[in-house]
């Protein structure tokens, strides 16, 4: 497994990285995104016992805000499941295969936690603008760039990167 490094120039500089160091970047990853989610779920709870909610939020927007929450707390399982996997299944040992596993759920956890966000914006710009289109428009523009940057970008760039190498 390679990593890139700072060398004294300020260079990156690959170097081999043990499985162990990369299995634990994988989990220092999920602990890093883990809070903002749950702190997102938080206020996605609140906002439901709010009064404006009832009142500015149409049944189906309030039903778009189910929606999201469950997107969210699909996204928490899906990071989660690594640390729940590893302590149960093979808690003394570091694998390639846990390592693999591990990145697939953070990974995963990227797509459901970008269509709640989506969701959620696009319910605050519709009540902010008072247009639904808006809305919709902002709440796209949002998914479409966290999917980019979350999937599109570090797609482009491995494939760059497997051009230089050749």
């Amino acid at each position: 497994m390679k990593a890139f490094a700072k060398g004294s120039a300020g260079a990156g500089v690959e170097n081999n990285e043990s499985l162990t160091d990369a299995l634990q970047q994988t989990l220092d990853e999920a602990r890093m995104v883990l809070p903002g989610i749950q702190a997102l779920f938080g206020f996605q709870l609140i906002a439901v016992f709010n009064e404006a909610f009832s009142q500015q939020l149409s049944e189906l927007e309030q039903r778009l805000h189910l929606v999201a929450i469950v997107f969210v707390t699909l996204a928490i399982a899906l990071v989660m499941t690594p640390a729940a996997y590893h302590r149960q299944v093979d808690p003394q040992r570091a694998t390639t295969t846990f390592l693999a596993l591990a990145s697939r759920f953070v990974s995963a956890a990227m797509l459901p936690l970008a269509a709640g966000l989506a969701l959620d914006v696009h319910l605050v710009a519709r009540i902010i603008t008072g247009s639904e289109l808006t809305g919709g428009a902002i709440g796209g523009a949002v998914f479409a760039a966290l999917i980019g940057l979350w999937f599109g970008f570090p797609q482009w760039h491995a494939r760059q990167r497997r051009r230089g190498a050749r």
